[in-house]
């Protein structure tokens, strides 16, 4: 009897659940191809890319204008030199 009774005594409750992590497929979620992270996340990307490529167009754009004004003053020093050694 003295047996039983230290032999209840000493046990511990046992917890049947067990705590488990869940990870997801992606950075994201797993939540699949419609995930609201995803899509929210490449129309920023889009936007960024699309700011980006205007931003290079602009700066071409004023590259070229120095190109065009840069070749004129080169034409104009070179017929000076002409007109000059003629």
């Amino acid at each position: 009897m003295l047996n039983r009774c230290i032999s209840r005594n000493t046990r511990l409750p046992v917890n049947l659940r067990i705590a488990s992590r869940f990870y997801s497929d992606g950075p994201l979620g797993g939540a699949g191809p419609g995930n609201p992270q995803d899509i929210f996340i490449k129309r920023e990307r889009a936007k960024e890319d699309y700011y980006a490529r205007q931003q290079e167009r602009e700066q071409l754009a004023h590259v070229k204008e120095q190109l065009k004004e840069h070749k004129k003053k080169l034409e104009n020093l070179e017929n000076k030199i002409n007109n000059l050694s003629k």
